[in-house]
């Protein structure tokens, strides 16, 4: 209970900072600072959180798909997969909604996701660190497309722009499709006992009476939604999927069920987080979010590699 308390204080903490850190000031009146919250601040903090959760609630999925806790969705070419979706229905339905675009972008997400997963069942798995670079590899070549066909299509700023990840541009009514993940983490939530025997293997879940393929295609359409959602609204946020994942699984261990909220409370948590560094750090202009998180993650990232692991208790 102690931790659980914890963990919302200090969340709290980061939101009241969020709403409270900007150029504007809040003191000018009122009715100005109810305007700047509604339009403004609430949305941008609504956006980190739900980004941070998503991409950390897609982390557990991926590294359960592939029984590998060093591949997220931003190391399997998931996130270029969307990009490249984004730029062909730019290129050929620029007028098309939000949510077409999403969906266009989810449906090429899942595409390329489903490239990496038959990559990963022909990968020796003696090396824990040789399928993560097959999927640098991967979502390189599906970057490098990308970036071939913006640049013939002078389209190189667009695609640079939407796949960094930058919460600035958030106002209201535009990043309404964020709330897509609260529903998709619900449903994860339904999922986490099977996701949980997903991770033990094909043969052993098959033995248990899971349908693995199927586990395994529901768990990662709920990625490649979340992803498309994520790279349309505010582009690429990397890391963010692999070390929130194996940092509660070294503090609290392996049980999923009790560990989701956790996992995306600690990844919204820390895209916030982020997001306040990036304003403040040289304040009143700003750094992307990403990349104060990629910085971040790097650094936990050789510290999952190198550091010993202890057994987990709670």
């Amino acid at each position: 209970m102690t931790q659980r308390l914890a963990i919302v204080l200090l969340l709290a903490v980061l939101v009241v900072a969020s709403l409270s850190v900007g150029a504007a000031s809040l003191w000018s009146g009122a009715f100005e600072a109810r305007w700047l919250i509604a339009v403004s601040r609430f949305p941008r903090t609504a956006a980190a959180m739900l980004t941070g959760a998503g991409l950390a609630l897609a982390g557990v999925i991926m590294q359960q798909s592939v029984q590998n806790r060093l591949v997220e969705p931003g190391l399997t070419g998931t996130p270029e997969a969307a990009m490249l979706g984004l730029l062909g229905v730019t290129l050929i339905s620029p007028g098309m909604a939000v949510f077409g675009k999403m969906c266009v972008a989810a449906l090429s997400a899942l595409a390329g996701t489903f490239g990496f997963l038959a990559l990963s069942r022909v990968v020796p798995r003696r090396d824990p660190m040789l399928l993560p670079l097959v999927g640098i590899v991967y979502g390189g070549i599906l970057g490098a497309t990308a970036l071939y066909f913006a640049w013939v299509s002078d389209l190189v700023q667009f695609l640079g722009g939407a796949m960094l990840g930058d919460f600035s541009g958030v106002m209201q009514g535009r990043y309404e499709l964020l709330w897509l993940i609260a529903a998709l983490a619900a449903a994860l939530y339904l999922l986490a006992d099977r996701i949980t025997i997903l991770g033990l293997g094909e043969d052993y879940a098959r033995s248990l009476g899971l349908d693995y393929r199927q586990t395994q295609a529901i768990g990662l359409v709920i990625v490649a939604v979340t992803i498309a959602v994520v790279v349309v609204t505010i582009g690429a946020m990397p890391f963010v999927g692999l070390i929130v994942p194996n940092l509660v699984s070294r503090w609290r261990g392996d049980n999923l069920r009790a560990n989701l909220w956790v996992v995306a409370t600690m990844g919204a948590g820390l895209v916030l987080a982020s997001d306040l560094v990036g304003r403040l750090i040289r304040y009143p202009y700003e750094i992307p979010a990403a990349t104060i998180f990629a910085v971040f993650g790097a650094g936990v990232f050789l510290w999952l590699l190198y550091a010993p692991r202890r057994q987990a208790h709670g």
